[in-house]
């Protein structure tokens, strides 16, 4: 590092008095950071132009800001040991003290030096990009920025969540190559399942064939079958395997599209109702409780 200081304090004018250096050495540091704010978006931009999937344009996105940050760190600290070299201060052994505090701050603060190891793997093992919906750190949005040291999601209330890249021990990425909108449908007991099925299929069908959603689903509607027997109704269990970050649209479309199809067939869709027999309250699980002295009254005055 002094050599290169050394070279480039050579380079610089010889009948330059001191201020004056210190001004070129700053115009070359704004000059540099301006590069850097400019040169590397265009050069992220013409790369991810390039890639063959939306994965990989997020990863250079994700990349390029990083590399953004730990240059323009880089230009700040080459400038500030070259105007502390016009001042006649010596170089190396600012370098060594650094070293020796720097690994007295680095027991002192193994939770930030955390943050930047984390926050490294979780950008060479690609596990994060900006543009994802994840869940990490116990919350759950869109990642509007990932840097070595934090994570920042926007959940969809709008509120913005600051994830030291420490606490982040598991993520839960919900937009990575494919997703799957999955629906859970509730019918009537007295419903026959495999018109219900048939009905459901009629209309994933149909939404294949929009314009808007058919691109995004990527495969054949999927029944899984009868999931589980509720309170009140049979649950059938389906799927679509859809873009990344679609599952939502297409399943609040889906869910919109089968309730006009239920209606129109005639399929009921059930509400939890409850049951009163001889002054208890019998509700569909099976559970029993007193019922209130109104409802009581009610069937003693309808008894013959």
């Amino acid at each position: 590092m002094e050599t290169l200081l050394d070279r480039f304090l050579a380079w610089l004018p010889d009948n330059l008095d001191r201020p004056a250096r210190i001004v070129l050495i700053l115009l070359l540091a704004t000059i540099a950071l301006r590069a850097i704010h400019r040169i590397v978006p265009h050069l992220r931009e013409a790369i991810a132009r390039r890639q063959g999937s939306r994965e990989d344009e997020q990863r250079i996105r994700t990349l390029s800001r990083v590399i953004r940050y730990a240059l323009t760190v880089v230009v700040t600290v080459v400038t500030g040991l070259l105007i502390l070299g016009e001042f006649g201060i010596s170089v190396a052994p600012i370098l060594g003290a650094a070293g020796v505090v720097g690994i007295a701050v680095g027991f002192g603060a193994q939770t930030l030096v955390k943050d930047y190891f984390t926050g490294f793997f979780l950008l060479l093992e690609n596990q994060i990009r900006i543009g994802d919906v994840v869940d990490a750190g116990g919350k759950a949005g869109l990642v509007e920025e990932l840097t070595l040291r934090y994570l920042r999601l926007r959940d969809y209330d709008g509120n913005v969540h600051y994830i030291p890249n420490s606490n982040i021990t598991i993520v839960t990425n919900m937009s990575l190559g494919f997703a799957y909108a999955v629906i859970d449908a509730g019918v009537a007991y007295g419903e026959d399942i495999a018109r219900v099925i048939e009905v459901m299929r009629a209309v994933a069908a149909e939404m294949r064939r929009d314009d808007m959603f058919g691109a995004k689903i990527l495969d054949e509607f999927e029944v899984a079958g009868v999931d589980k027997w509720a309170d009140s109704a049979v649950v059938i269990r389906c799927r679509f395997k859809v873009s990344p970050l679609e599952q939502w649209n297409v399943r609040r479309e889906y869910l919109q599209r089968l309730k006009v199809a239920f209606d129109r067939e005639g399929i009921e869709i059930p509400l939890p109702h409850l049951k009163v027999v001889g002054g208890q309250i019998v509700s569909d699980g099976g559970g029993t409780q007193a019922a209130p002295m109104s409802a009581t009254r009610a069937r003693a005055t309808r008894s013959p």
